[in-house]
């Protein structure tokens, strides 16, 4: 049997202070993946989750994609996840991760550091429908009111 994994939103930082105005201190939203920040697990490459920030229309195409309305438009079935933390620009290099559905069950799988086409040692992740529509969903709502 599958280990279902719990999946939260919550506002975070690159520096740790969620309102400081300092110089490219971005504020996002993090993924917690069983209490656990992704933006943590992966802060040796120093990308940010791409939830949060940017404009309103990239926000909502970073949700939409998620939750499986359009696919991502340079990979079949792969997610820019974590991005450039200054400028958002997938040509600044982004970690990528394979999303599927079955039944009601999402799973996060084979995350890649696309400069390098390196895979990364983490996942598989696997949540429940109504838990990671809610997570994401709120990632946009959070999002909004940075």
């Amino acid at each position: 049997m599958t280990n279902i994994h719990f999946l939260e939103t919550r506002l975070a930082s690159r520096y740790g202070e969620v309102f400081s105005n300092e110089g490219n201190n971005t504020v996002f939203v993090d993924l917690i993946i069983d209490s656990i920040s992704l933006y943590q697990r992966l802060k040796e490459h120093d990308f940010v989750p791409a939830f949060g920030w940017g404009n309103d229309e990239q926000q909502q195409l970073t949700i939409d994609y998620f939750l499986f309305k359009f696919p991502f438009e340079f990979k079949y079935h792969r997610y820019p996840i974590l991005i450039c933390p200054l400028c958002g620009d997938l040509e600044c290099g982004y970690i990528s991760v394979a999303i599927d559905k079955e039944s009601d069950i999402v799973e996060w799988s084979n995350f890649y550091l696309e400069r390098n086409n390196q895979p990364l040692d983490i996942g598989p992740f696997y949540f429940k429908w109504d838990n990671y529509k809610a997570a994401i969903e709120k990632a946009y709502e959070i999002g909004r009111l940075n």
